[in-house]
């Protein structure tokens, strides 16, 4: 496979060049089913299962992202630094075994023990209810994967390598961190003000929109 098809797979990632693996695998790749969906966190009730080193990095995610997070956590014993962060972000915290009575109204439920036969029970409750759930590093019981998180304002990109390879979705994110401008959401402000202006049907406005933004991916192109 020459080194013009392999950009075109993974354009602006020439040091992935070193990686044959990748280089004979990008034609013919597998497809990344997974449906995204940006969810309202502030308007849903989150159960973290555990308090270790996972459950502080899920918290840590969680808040990064969405600092108005609904988020709860049961465990019998947490991490000094996850009880200083759940302080910070008034985060309740239960000091007990995980048992299935801590399900009630919960939306989401991330579990994060370091026993095997905990995380199962969690996913299997959490399915006799219908309540999505991610199992740490363990894809097969995940309703849901957390990826890497790139947001700048209002502009918010969400990074999924169908649960494989977490280290790649991070080096994503810090390449797409360098890539987006810092002023992007200026331009989302100011064509948000540019849409409320437009008149028309909704089909109007769209066919405006992009007759106005064309020009963007243009002279990118150039």
């Amino acid at each position: 496979m020459d080194d013009k098809i392999f950009e075109k797979c993974l354009p602006g990632l020439g040091m992935w060049r070193k990686l044959p693996i990748l280089r004979r695998n990008c034609i013919g790749m597998e497809r990344n089913e997974l449906y995204p969906v940006f969810l309202k966190v502030s308007e849903l009730n989150i159960l973290i299962v555990g308090g270790g080193n996972v459950a502080h990095e899920k918290l840590s995610f969680l808040l990064k992202s969405s600092p108005s997070a609904r988020v709860e956590m049961v465990a019998p014993l947490y991490r000094e630094e996850t009880i200083a962060l759940a302080k910070q972000y008034n985060i309740q915290m239960h000091k007990a075994p995980y048992d299935a009575s801590y399900l009630e109204g919960r939306h989401v439920v991330v579990a994060t023990t370091d026993k095997i036969e905990v995380n199962e029970q969690v996913y299997h409750d959490c399915r006799d209810r219908s309540i999505l759930v991610n199992v740490a590093d363990n894809p097969p019981l995940c309703d849901f994967y957390m990826g890497g998180i790139v947001t700048k304002g209002n502009v918010k990109v969400a990074i999924s390598t169908n649960g494989k390879s977490p280290t790649t979705a991070k080096r994503l994110r810090q390449f797409f961190e360098d890539v987006l401008p810092d002023n992007i959401d200026d331009l989302v402000k100011n064509l948000n003000a540019y849409r409320k202006s437009i008149k028309g049907s909704f089909e109007q406005k769209v066919e405006a929109l992009n007759e106005f933004t064309k020009g963007l991916v243009e002279n990118n192109d150039n």
